[in-house]
């Protein structure tokens, strides 16, 4: 299973890229001073910021996830898990451990906002629960289920027309 926001977040980079990119090329343009070596700098001014917002690829199956980068790929054993923790910073990422020493750090709104993948990630966790395998982090993951089942309670209220919030 893939993670389902991915593509959207890919086209999101390819948008912001482009559209610096033809800020920067107009406006040069029109000042007079674009040529053929300031293009190529503003072309890889624009992809190395769709590098750095190109979201990684998050897939899971039965007692696994990956996250695979740009140049690298992670994988942990759902069902050996050893630590789950909150790694500390501006932005929240979950990191996993497993009991082979292989690490993966992602962003858990990923896993929130895709039911599937948090399936299979809440299937494997429990498994590691239950054979004794997760040393630390039972407090991570009771915040990111009881966060997981309140993305999906509101994403039930608002399919069944119950929820009458105004959309965020």
């Amino acid at each position: 299973m893939t993670d389902e926001g991915r593509p959207g977040d890919v086209r999101g980079a390819w948008g912001c890229a482009a559209l610096l990119l033809a800020m920067l090329l107009v406006i040069d343009g029109l000042s007079g001073d674009l040529n053929a070596p300031r293009a190529a700098l503003w072309t890889a001014l624009a992809a190395l910021l769709f590098v750095t917002l190109l979201p990684p690829r998050v897939t899971a199956g039965p007692g696994w996830l990956t996250v695979r980068g740009l140049l690298r790929e992670h994988s942990v054993r759902t069902d050996l898990l050893v630590s789950v923790r909150w790694s500390d910073g501006v932005a929240k990422r979950l990191v996993l451990r497993d009991l082979t020493g292989d690490q993966v750090v992602l962003d858990p709104r990923v896993l929130i906002a895709s039911p599937a993948l948090w399936h299979l990630f809440d299937a494997g966790a429990r498994a590691s629960l239950g054979r004794g395998t997760l040393l630390c982090g039972a407090a991570a993951l009771r915040e990111l289920s009881r966060c997981a089942e309140r993305e999906v309670s509101r994403t039930v209220l608002k399919i069944s027309g119950v929820d009458r919030r105004r959309p965020e």
